[in-house]
C-alpha cells in the first residue's frame, strides 16, 4: 500500500512534467492525495441517449448519438469557427467550435458514430451545440456513467487544452490504480454511531456515483469528516488552554467599578448587557485566562461594557489596553470613555501614530510606572517600545481587522497572560462562529437599550433623484445630517457606478445652500480627520464617503444614510454602513438607491434589508447567499481551514453534529490515548504540525 502524500501526480499516467507543473500552479495538486481530494462540483446524469427531435433550448445537458455528415470553416480571427452538420438518422443538429479546430478536424471523423453530449441552444438561427464532449460508442466509458463528474479548471488551463474532461480522466487513471482499500481516518465506534459510509466508498462514490443517494452518503460522509476534525482541533486547544493557561484572578469588585456603576453610569444597562459582564467576571475570577468574543450589533452598548469589565481590572491593580483598527474609532474610544468616567481618578491616554515627541514619551513612562490606567490605541500600542507594568486586560475592537500576529503580539506584553476579549459589531452566523471562534467563549449583546427607534429602510431606483433630495432638505431642515456613500473615490473606466469625487461637486451645486464634507481613503489621515470632524461638531450637514465610515463613526445627529450603487455592496457591508444612523432618539433612515436591472439574487439581498435590523439575521442570510469566503476574516483566523466540500452556510446542520461529536470523544479521552482513538490522535497531530497555534488570542 502507497502512501499517497508522498507519490508525486506526474507518475499517473497522461501526466507528465508540464501538466504536472500546471496542476500545482492552478489548482494545488502536487500528489496523488491531493488529486483524489480534488472533488467535482457537479455531476450529470449520462444515462439517456435523446433523439434531436426531442431537443429544446430549455434543457440542460442531453446525449445524442449520431454521425458528422460535413464539416464548413467560416470567420477569421476571433469569429473564426468550425461548424460540423451532425445527423442522427432524423434530423440535423449544427455543432460549433471556436477553439481546438485544428484538433477537431485531425481527430473527428465523418460518418463515424459519435455519442455527443453538450447544452442545446441557438446559434446563427439554428439550433446548435458548442463545445460538446465527444464519445466513441464502441468504448462506451461516458455513455455508461450515468453520473458524468465536472471539475474546475482555470481559463490558464483551459487555453494549455486542460478541461473537466482531462481531470476526470487523471482522477479514472488515479482510482485504477488503487487497487486496494483506502485507510479509514475515522474510528469504527464514530462510524458506526453515525451510519457513515467507510472512507474508501465514498471517495469513489464522490467522483463516480452511481446513483444521487450514493452520492449524497459520500458527500455527507466527507463534508462531515473535515467539520468534525476542525472541531476536534479547535476543541482540544480550547480545553488545553483552559487547563494550563493561568490567569490573573480578578476577584474583587472594587472603588473604580461600583463608584462608577451608582455615580456616573448615564443610563440603565440592559439585561443582556448584564449578563454578558457577568459572564466576563466569572472567567476574570476563576484563576483561569478569559478568551471571550463579545458580539454585539451596532448600537449595543459593546464600547460601555469594556469600560465596565476595565474598570474590573483597575481595582484588581492592573492596567487595560483597547487596541481600535483606526484613529478615527480611535478618538471616538477616548471620547466616549472621558465623558462617561468625567472627574473619575482614572488615567485615560491615547497612543496612535500621531502622538510623538514629548507627548509619546510622556505615555510610554506612564504606561511603565503604572501611573496610566487605561491606553487606548491602533496599531501603535504593539510596537516594541510600549511596555506596561502590570497588562491584566486586552480587548481587541473590530478584532477581524488586525491579522493574528498582530493581535499575538499585545497579548505577548505582559508575563502573567492577560484576560483577552474580542469584540466585533458585525454579527457572525452561529455556524461560522463555531468553526472561526470554537476555542473562544461567547458573549451576545441581543438588545438595543432603550429609547433606540429601529431604522427605517427604503430600496429605490436611481431614476428618481429629485424625491430624494427632497427628503434631504426635510431632514437638514428638521436639523438633522445626513450620509451619501458611494463605491468609488473616482470615476473608473471600468465600472459604470457613482463616484464620491464627482459626486461631491454634483451634491454642492444640488444643495448650494449647506456645508458638505468628503472623506475617502485616499485621503491623508489628517485630512480625512479634520473633514470627518467638522461632520462629528455639526459645521457640515452632509458627508459624501465611501465605506471608510463603515466602523466606528458615532453621529448621533446623523438620521439619514443613502448608499448609492447599494447592488455593490455585501449585505453585512449594507447593515455596518445603516448602524451609523438611528443612534440618536429621532426616526432614522436608511435609503438603498439602485439600478434597475438587478440579477435575482442582489434583489434579494436588498430585500432583506428593508425587512429586518437584525444583524444575526442578516449574517445567516449573507451567508447562505455568499458562502464563508473571508467574511469575518477567517483567513487571518487563529485556526486556518481550508474545506474542500462543506459550507458553513448550507451545513449548519452538519457543523452542530461535528462539534457534539467532538465533544462526545474528548469528554470521554481528553487526551485521545485511549486504543480506539488511535487514528484520530495521529491525525490530529498532523494537523497541529501544519498550523501554528494562535488560538490563545484568535
Amino acid at each position: 500500500m502507497e502512501d499517497l502524500r508522498q507519490q508525486a501526480i506526474n507518475y499517473l499516467p497522461g501526466i507528465g512534467p508540464q501538466r504536472a507543473k500546471m496542476l500545482e500552479a492552478e489548482l494545488g495538486i502536487k500528489t496523488w492525495h491531493d488529486l483524489l481530494y480534488t472533488f467535482p462540483y457537479k455531476h450529470i446524469d449520462r444515462s439517456r441517449l435523446y433523439k434531436i427531435r426531442e431537443l429544446t433550448t430549455e434543457m440542460p445537458f442531453v446525449q445524442v448519438m449520431g454521425q458528422f455528415l460535413s464539416f464548413e470553416e467560416a470567420g477569421q480571427g476571433r469569429k473564426h469557427r468550425l461548424t460540423g452538420h451532425f445527423w442522427d438518422g432524423e434530423m440535423f443538429l449544427d455543432v460549433t467550435w471556436f477553439h481546438g479546430i485544428s484538433f477537431i478536424k485531425k481527430s473527428v471523423k465523418i460518418r463515424k458514430d459519435y455519442i455527443l453530449f453538450g447544452r442545446p441552444g441557438v446559434y446563427g438561427g439554428r439550433l446548435s451545440v458548442i463545445h460538446p464532449d465527444l464519445d466513441k460508442p464502441e468504448s462506451m466509458t461516458l455513455s455508461k456513467m450515468s453520473m458524468q463528474p465536472y471539475y474546475s479548471t482555470t481559463e490558464r488551463m483551459k487555453k494549455a487544452g486542460m478541461t473537466s474532461r482531462t481531470l476526470e480522466n487523471f482522477t479514472s487513471a488515479l482510482f485504477s490504480k488503487l487497487t486496494w482499500t483506502l485507510p479509514e481516518t475515522l474510528p469504527q465506534y464514530l462510524i458506526d454511531r453515525l451510519h457513515l459510509m467507510p472512507l474508501d466508498k465514498a471517495l469513489r462514490a464522490a467522483h463516480y456515483p452511481t446513483t444521487a443517494d450514493e452520492l449524497a452518503a459520500a458527500n455527507m460522509r466527507l463534508k462531515f469528516e473535515e467539520l468534525f476534525f476542525i472541531q476536534l482541533v479547535i476543541m482540544s486547544y480550547a480545553r488545553k488552554r483552559q487547563q494550563e493557561r493561568v490567569g490573573r484572578r480578578f476577584s474583587r469588585v472594587g472603588e473604580a467599578f461600583n463608584n462608577f456603576y451608582h455615580n456616573y453610569l448615564p443610563f440603565q444597562l440592559t439585561e443582556a448587557q448584564k449578563r454578558v459582564i457577568r459572564e466576563m467576571h466569572a472567567d476574570m475570577k476563576s484563576g483561569h485566562q478569559m478568551n471571550r468574543l463579545l458580539q454585539g450589533d451596532v448600537g449595543s452598548g459593546k464600547t460601555l461594557v469594556a469600560l465596565m469589565v476595565m474598570l474590573i481590572a483597575i481595582d484588581n491593580g492592573c492596567q487595560a489596553c483597547i487596541m481600535a483598527p483606526t484613529e478615527i474609532l480611535a478618538e471616538q474610544h477616548l471620547q466616549t470613555f472621558l465623558n462617561f468616567l468625567k472627574d473619575m481618578p482614572v488615567r485615560v491616554e491615547l497612543l496612535t501614530g500621531n502622538v510623538k515627541g514629548k507627548r509619546r514619551k510622556a505615555i510610554e513612562e506612564g504606561l511603565l510606572d503604572g501611573s496610566i490606567d487605561i491606553l487606548i490605541g491602533t496599531h501603535a500600542v504593539i510596537e516594541d517600545n510600549v511596555q506596561f507594568k502590570n497588562l491584566g486586560l486586552v480587548i481587541i475592537d473590530e478584532q477581524h481587522r488586525f491579522g493574528v500576529a498582530q493581535r499575538a503580539r499585545l497579548w505577548q506584553k505582559s508575563e502573567v497572560c492577560p484576560h483577552v476579549l474580542v469584540m466585533t459589531a458585525t454579527p457572525i452566523p452561529r455556524t461560522l462562529a463555531m468553526t472561526l471562534y470554537g476555542d473562544l467563549d461567547v458573549s451576545v449583546i441581543d438588545e438595543l437599550p432603550p429609547g433606540r427607534k429601529p431604522v427605517r429602510t427604503m430600496h429605490i431606483y436611481d431614476n428618481q433623484p429629485e424625491q430624494l433630495y427632497r427628503g434631504v432638505i426635510r431632514e437638514i431642515e428638521a436639523g438633522h445630517q445626513i450620509y451619501f456613500v458611494f463605491p468609488l473615490v473616482k470615476e473608473s473606466e471600468k465600472l459604470d457606478l457613482k463616484n464620491v469625487q464627482d459626486e461631491f461637486v454634483h451634491l454642492k451645486e444640488v444643495f448650494p445652500q449647506y456645508k458638505i464634507s468628503m472623506v475617502h481613503g485616499k485621503m491623508k489621515p489628517s485630512e480625512k480627520d479634520a473633514e470627518m470632524q467638522k461632520f462629528v461638531s455639526g459645521e457640515t450637514q452632509i458627508l459624501v464617503a465611501t465605506t471608510v465610515i463603515e466602523v466606528g463613526v458615532n453621529v448621533p445627529n446623523a438620521s439619514v444614510m443613502i448608499i448609492q450603487n447599494a447592488e455593490r455592496f455585501g449585505l453585512s457591508q449594507l447593515h455596518q454602513l445603516r448602524g451609523r444612523v438611528g443612534r440618536g432618539a429621532e426616526q432614522s433612515y436608511c435609503i438603498l438607491v439602485s439600478n434597475f436591472k438587478l440579477s435575482a439574487e442582489t434583489r434579494k439581498r436588498l430585500q432583506i434589508m428593508t425587512e429586518t435590523n437584525d444583524g444575526f439575521e442578516i449574517a445567516e442570510a449573507d451567508l447562505k447567499l455568499r458562502g464563508p469566503g473571508d467574511l469575518e476574516g477567517t483567513q487571518q483566523s487563529g485556526i486556518a481551514f481550508n474545506l474542500k466540500l462543506a459550507n458553513l452556510g448550507r451545513d449548519g446542520q452538519l457543523v452542530q453534529l461535528a462539534r457534539d461529536t467532538a465533544s462526545f470523544v474528548l469528554d470521554a479521552d481528553p487526551d485521545l490515548q485511549a486504543k480506539e482513538n488511535t487514528l484520530l490522535r495521529r491525525h490530529l497531530q498532523e494537523l497541529k504540525k501544519e498550523q501554528q497555534d494562535w488560538s490563545q488570542i484568535s
